[in-house]
C-alpha cells in the first residue's frame, strides 16, 4: 500500500516536494515502511495541522495491525518513529545539506512539521556536529588493536578540528571546557559562558498570603496587606529549571549564581547576564526590564477563558493562533505553552534569556528545550547564526505535552528572529 497526499492543499506544493526528495534519497532507500510512515504523517500534517496522530491510527493505517493493537504491549509505532527520526537527520546532515525546507518530526509526537532552514545555521550546526552513537557503538566491537590505532586518528583528527572551530565560536575558553559540552551547548551558550562573571538565574517566587497548613493563595492588593506576604515559595518547575540549567554550566566548568525574584535589583539587570525562569505573572522582575515583544503573558479578559494566562502572539503569521492556553485548570493538566526567548539586556554588553510557561509545567519545559542537545540543534538549524557562532536574538513558543504532571514532549510551533535593540 502506498500512502500518498492526494488532492490540492493550498501551500502544499513546496512540502510535498520535499517529502518526494525524502522518500527518494540514498538515506531512505530500500526502507519502504519508513517512507510509507513519513508520507503518512506528511499528509496528516498537511491536510490536519495541529491535529495529534495516535499510535493506535498509526499501527492500524500505516502498519497494517489488528483492530485489538494494544500500544502498550506492541512498540512498533514507537521503534519505526524513532528509526524514521534518525533517518531524517541523517539525511539533512548529508544529501539534504542544501534543501530549502526540512522536516522535522520532534521527540514525544508524531506531528511532522516543515519548516524553511537558514544556510547559515546549517553550516554550523553540520560543521560542529560530533560523531554519533551508532558510530561509537560500532567502534566498541572492534579489535584492540584497530580501537587504538583509529582511536590515535581520531583524536589527531579531533584536536585539529576542535581547535579551529573552537577559537572561532567560543573564543578564549578553557579547552576543558570546551571539550566536555557538545557543539550545539558552545553555541546557544556562547554569550552566558565566554565573560569572567557567572550569569545570575532569577527564579519566581510568586507573592502569596495564608498559611501552608491552612491554605495559600496569591497575594490581592485590593483586599491583603502588603505585610501579609509570603514570597519564599516557587514552583516545582522552577526548582528542575535551575537544576537543569546548573547541569549545563557544570559541562563548562561554570557556575551560576541564583537570586529569587523579590530579591533582583536594577544593578543586577545592569552589570550581569540573566536567566529569568518563570513568567511575568509571579516573576515580577520580568516587568521592570527589556522583555519579549512578539509573545507576551497576559490573562484573557474576555470568553470562556477569561482570567486564565496565555501566551499572546502580538502579530500572528498565517494559520497561527492569537492566544496559546493551557489545557483548562478544571482538568489534570495535559497541555501547556511555554516561552523561550533570548533578548538583548538594558546593558547592550549583556544578554536575557527567559525560560517560562503559563504554568510551573511548561517554565520546567522550556528549561529543559535549551539544556538538551537534540532540541537546541532543531533550534539552531532554524535559526541565523553567523559564521562565527554568533545568534540573533530571537522569541520562540513551545507547545508542551503533559502527562502526571511531567512535561512528555515538546515541540516548537511560533519564532521569531528579532532585530537588536
Amino acid at each position: 500500500m502506498t500512502v500518498a497526499v492526494t488532492g490540492h492543499v493550498t501551500g502544499a506544493e513546496p512540502h510535498l516536494a520535499e517529502i518526494d526528495r525524502l522518500v527518494t534519497s540514498r538515506t531512505l532507500h530500500g526502507s519502504e515502511s519508513l517512507c510509507k510512515l513519513l508520507r503518512y504523517l506528511a499528509e496528516h500534517a498537511i491536510r490536519h495541522p495541529g491535529t495529534a496522530l495516535k499510535e493506535y491510527q498509526i499501527a492500524t493505517e500505516v502498519f497494517g495491525r489488528a483492530s485489538d493493537f494494544d500500544p502498550q504491549l506492541d512498540s512498533l509505532v514507537r521503534v519505526q518513529a524513532g528509526r524514521l527520526r534518525s533517518k531524517i537527520a541523517e539525511y539533512y546532515a548529508s544529501e539534504g545539506s542544501a534543501d530549502p525546507i526540512m522536516v522535522e518530526l520532534p521527540k514525544g509526537t508524531y506531528a511532522l512539521t516543515f519548516h524553511a532552514a537558514t544556510a547559515s545555521s546549517k553550516t554550523v550546526v553540520h560543521r560542529m556536529r560530533e560523531p554519533d552513537e551508532d558510530n561509537a557503538a560500532a567502534q566498541s566491537h572492534r579489535s584492540p588493536r584497530a580501537v587504538l590505532i583509529l582511536s590515535s586518528l581520531l583524536v589527531i583528527s579531533l584536536v585539529s578540528i576542535a581547535g579551529l572551530v573552537a577559537s572561532r565560536i567560543t573564543g578564549n575558553r578553557s579547552s576543558s571546557a570546551d571539550e566536555s559540552a557538545p557543539p550545539a551547548f558552545r553555541v546557544f551558550w556562547r554569550g552566558f559562558t565566554s565573560g569572567s562573571d557567572a550569569p545570575w538565574v532569577i527564579f519566581s517566587n510568586g507573592a502569596f498570603v495564608g498559611r501552608p497548613e491552612t491554605g495559600l493563595r496569591y497575594f490581592n492588593p485590593a483586599h491583603d496587606s502588603r505585610d501579609a506576604i509570603l514570597d519564599h515559595y516557587t514552583g516545582v518547575g522552577e526548582v528542575l529549571a535551575v537544576y537543569d540549567l546548573d547541569e549545563v554550566f557544570s559541562r563548562f566548568h561554570r557556575q551560576l549564581r541564583v537570586k529569587r525574584g523579590s530579591l533582583f535589583t536594577l544593578d543586577d539587570a545592569q552589570n550581569n547576564n540573566l536567566i529569568f525562569v518563570g513568567s511575568p505573572a509571579e516573576n515580577l522582575s520580568l516587568l521592570d526590564i527589556p522583555s519579549t515583544h512578539q509573545f507576551v503573558f497576559q490573562r484573557s479578559t474576555s470568553g470562556p477563558r477569561k482570567g486564565d494566562l496565555a501566551v499572546v502572539n502580538v502579530h500572528p503569521w498565517p494559520d497561527e493562533p492569537k492566544m496559546f492556553f493551557a489545557s483548562e485548570s478544571r482538568t489534570p493538566l495535559t497541555e501547556d505553552y511555554g516561552i523561550v526567548a533570548l533578548v538583548p539586556g538594558m546593558n547592550s554588553a549583556r544578554s536575557v534569556l527567559i525560560l517560562a510557561g503559563t504554568t510551573t509545567i511548561g517554565t520546567q519545559a522550556a528549561a529543559e528545550y535549551v539544556c538538551r542537545q537534540d532540541s537546541l540543534e532543531q533550534l539552531l538549524l532554524r535559526l541565523s547564526v553567523s559564521e562565527n557562532g554568533q545568534m540573533k536574538p530571537f522569541e520562540a513558543v513551545l507547545r508542551v505535552k503533559i502527562a502526571r504532571g511531567v512535561p512528555v514532549g515538546t515541540d516548537l510551533v511560533a519564532l521569531r528572529e528579532v532585530s537588536q535593540r
